[in-house]
């Protein structure tokens, strides 16, 4: 789907977001600090970067600076922090950056922010806004870290990331659906279980990830339950299903 990169020096977090958004079906390029993340960008034009803020070598609000002032800012950027301020997080998106996540991550935020990031046609600075259409809630009030990047205040309109709101999942397969009662117990409930499954699937566009998550399995779980069932699980990444 797209072109990713990590940019941490935590390897836990390297992993974790790379098993996740290959899981979502994008290719991920990996990078442990601003070096290697430079070396990348030369090499690739990726459609998003996320960006851990504190990194040894070089911090992500110097490397977006870099990037901007080189012209090479031309990919949505959403920076990442358990440590950053609100003065951090306006500064880098002030230079260029589409949002904030605070670790620890949760799934809902990181898929939420890509989506909305890779929506974006290019990337916008709060600089670049005229006064009178500056945050509110920055002036005078207090907010999260995350607040002050992402959850903008303009012109007593919410948007989320500058981008509006999320557009609404694609529904899939009807969530009401009649089986054959008359069926050995056995029977009906396969037949109950594949539907759920193909439900869930098709309504997360295939992610088992989200769909684990939802049903409360374990992924290991999951991948042999609907082995068991028969689901066609390339046909849901498809969006087949229903």
């Amino acid at each position: 789907m797209a072109t990713i990169l990590v940019v941490d020096d935590e390897l836990g977090i390297r992993d974790l977001l790379s098993e996740i958004l290959n899981d979502e079906g994008h290719a991920v390029e990996l990078a442990e600090n601003a070096a290697q993340a430079r070396s990348l960008r030369q090499q690739m034009r990726p459609d998003l970067v996320l960006l851990d803020i504190w990194m040894p070598d070089t911090d992500g609000v110097t490397l977006l600076k870099e990037w901007s002032s080189n012209g090479l800012l031309t990919m949505p950027v959403i920076m990442m922090s358990g440590h950053a301020t609100i003065d951090t997080a306006v500064e880098a998106t002030r230079i260029g950056a589409t949002a904030f996540l605070e670790k620890p991550i949760t799934l809902a935020k990181l898929l939420k922010a890509v989506d909305q990031g890779l929506n974006k046609v290019a990337p916008k600075a709060l600089g670049a806004l005229a006064p009178g259409l500056m945050p509110a809630r920055l002036v005078g009030a207090e907010v999260t870290v995350e607040e002050a990047m992402t959850h903008h205040q303009l012109n007593g309109t919410t948007v989320v990331n500058g981008n509006g709101l999320m557009p609404a999942l694609p529904i899939g397969p009807q969530a009401q659906q009649t089986f054959n009662l008359d069926s050995p117990l056995r029977e009906a409930r396969d037949d109950f279980e594949k539907a759920y499954f193909e439900y869930h699937l098709a309504k997360e566009s295939g992610s088992m990830t989200r769909v684990a998550e939802k049903t409360g399995l374990e992924r290991t779980h999951l991948y042999r339950k609907l082995k068991q069932l028969g689901v066609d699980l390339a046909r849901a990444k498809r969006g087949g299903l229903g």
